[in-house]
């Protein structure tokens, strides 16, 4: 049995439960790597189209669950600084989590939220500046390594992960590579040069992580939905159980997966351009929605 394999197997045994049904609404979204808004921010392009998104999904009483490398923590290390510059994105995150429709995932970049200490020292409270005074944003939240969707009325079985688990470089070394990024791969990056040590930037790393999530969700017949790989997948009913959100680091658009009615789909936000030449965030679906009962009648 390989790391990964190991890794999947603990997460999906520790993994915090809840239970879902067909009126259940959850969209799925990962890897937005906010940062302190300077040139190295990979989110700030993107951020008015989280924003809309996250907006839309509020209003239609979706879950939203982050499946990890919200924050780019490898190449900053304050938290703090991080919900400052992007308050408004957290300040309606904190919205969805007083009605209990958020949660969170660590991933690789962001592995830090992994303490409990560090992540209330740190997403307790915020300063609202409109307001100018302290605000709760995540009180008592624990931030999750892998969280098990039921479907009660089906026993279909969703675990939700970054997808980072028993990679060499992203997982078992995760601190010796975090320091190269921080000090050596990001400038040599804006110098034209990929990290050879990313999932989501070097092919091969991607194909190879990208089979052994598959192989692992194929064997167990368990509905595996991750990102780290920052390329979307959703397969066709006979193809597997493996899917993949995307990311929110896409030139010119985010991505997400959406759960209702028991059905799942891939869709992308993107900026659009009206008949009229006016600009406008839209969504759009790519794939599905396809039941999960497909996938499991086909698979």
């Amino acid at each position: 049995m390989g790391r990964t394999a190991k890794k999947l197997d603990r997460a999906y045994k520790n993994a915090l439960r809840l239970s879902i049904d067909k009126r259940s609404r959850i969209v799925l979204m990962s890897d937005c790597h906010r940062g302190i808004g300077n040139w190295g921010d990979n989110f700030q392009p993107n951020q008015n189209l989280f924003f809309a998104a996250l907006q839309y999904y509020n209003r239609k009483n979706f879950t939203y669950i982050e499946l990890g490398d919200g924050d780019e923590l490898w190449e900053n290390r304050n938290l703090g600084e991080i919900v400052r510059i992007h308050s408004n994105q957290f300040w309606l995150m904190g919205e969805l989590y007083k009605r209990g429709h958020f949660y969170m995932l660590f991933g690789n970049h962001d592995r830090k939220k992994e303490s409990e200490k560090y992540f209330k020292t740190n997403c307790h409270s915020y300063y609202c500046e409109n307001e100018a005074q302290m605000k709760s944003l995540f009180p008592d939240m624990k931030v999750q390594e892998a969280i098990r969707l039921e479907e009660i009325h089906s026993g279909a079985e969703l675990l939700l992960v970054h997808g980072h688990q028993g990679d060499f470089f992203n997982d078992t070394v995760w601190k010796v590579t975090r320091f190269l990024v921080r000090y050596l791969w990001r400038p040599l990056e804006l110098a034209g040069c990929n990290d050879p040590t990313s999932a989501a930037k070097n092919y091969t790393r991607k194909e190879k992580t990208e089979k052994r999530l598959a192989d692992w969700a194929n064997q167990h017949k368990i509905f595996l939905v991750a990102g780290h790989t920052h390329r979307a997948f959703f397969p066709k009913p006979g193809e597997g159980y493996y899917f993949n959100d995307g990311s929110c680091v896409h030139p010119r658009c985010i991505t997400a997966l959406e759960l209702e009615c028991g059905a799942i789909s891939l869709v992308k936000w993107s900026t659009r351009v009206r008949e009229d030449n006016l600009l406008y965030i839209g969504r759009e679906v790519l794939e599905g929605p396809v039941s999960l009962e497909e996938y499991r009648k086909k698979n």
